[in-house]
């Protein structure tokens, strides 16, 4: 390192001492000193980047004349520098790698929970496109499923359905057929439904002073391959928005809410039964 800044400090002082000299040869030698000059300026390039300014003519004013120390306190710094702009770049390109490593380790153990997913979904095939299960290795066995809904009418709207004053007649009663025949025609409206041959269907459509609702209750069964929770859940789907249709003119402020199964029994998966 000291070798290396002396020899800074005298090539700073070096053209000086070439400009006699280049004056003195004769052309042959100038010719063939002539690359050394070249290489004396770019060097003069290199170090005005370092000290702010090129070496004075006479090689003895301004930096030039600076003495050890004072030229090792020049460098050291930018020594510092370059070593700290080194160690950040280092440290941003492990934090790239590190990011990268993370996502694409993310996006495997996604990509396996969808496939692991998608095997659980029947409706599903192995490239994502819907399809109907094939039933027909199935037993046939005795399936039950009950289902609800409630409709939200207000109290204005409630009063009214209870003294059976609505416009377009018995809400209850309507509601009560429409939900029967939703049954019926679930394999219709829910695509990939099995065409099931019901052997009953109930809906039952019962008033709730305690917050001005209708509170439905649908209950399929049949003896086949597959189940009936759709045609009990769509029964009363379908009985709830006919009470919607038979009110609407009275209030557009009324709401359907928890559609749910509560519960159902046969086929492999046997009884289930919600909250158990």
């Amino acid at each position: 390192m000291i070798s290396t800044l002396r020899r800074a400090v005298f090539l700073r002082r070096f053209p000086a001492v070439i400009s006699p000299m280049k004056r003195a040869l004769s052309s042959k030698i100038h010719d063939e000193i002539d690359p050394q000059i070249m290489n004396i300026h770019e060097l003069n390039q290199e170090m005005k980047s370092i000290f702010g300014e090129e070496p004075s003519p006479d090689g003895f004013s301004g930096p030039a004349t600076m003495d050890f120390s004072e030229l090792k306190s020049k460098i050291e710094p930018l020594k510092s520098t370059n070593l700290e702009n080194s160690d950040f770049r280092s440290h941003i390109e492990y934090q790239k790698s590190t990011r990268s490593s993370k996502n694409d380790s993310q996006a495997i153990e996604q990509s396996a929970k969808v496939a692991s997913d998608m095997s659980k979904l029947t409706h599903v095939g192995i490239s994502g496109e819907a399809q109907m299960v094939d039933v027909s290795s199935k037993d046939n066995t005795k399936r039950t499923a009950l289902a609800c809904c409630k409709v939200v009418l207000g109290k204005r709207v409630f009063d009214l359905v209870l003294a059976n004053q609505m416009g377009k007649g018995d809400v209850l009663g309507v509601a009560k057929i429409a939900g029967i025949n939703g049954a019926k025609q679930t394999s219709s409206l829910i695509p990939l439904c099995h065409n099931i041959t019901l052997t009953h269907v109930r809906v039952d459509l019962r008033l709730n002073p305690e917050d001005f609702s209708v509170d439905i209750e649908g209950e399929a069964s049949c003896t086949g391959k597959t189940g009936v929770e759709m045609e009990a859940m769509t029964a009363v789907s379908v009985a709830g928005l006919t009470v919607y249709d038979m009110c609407k003119a009275a209030s557009k402020d009324i709401s359907i809410t928890d559609v749910r199964l509560e519960c159902k029994t046969g086929g492999k998966s046997g009884y289930w039964s919600r909250g158990e």
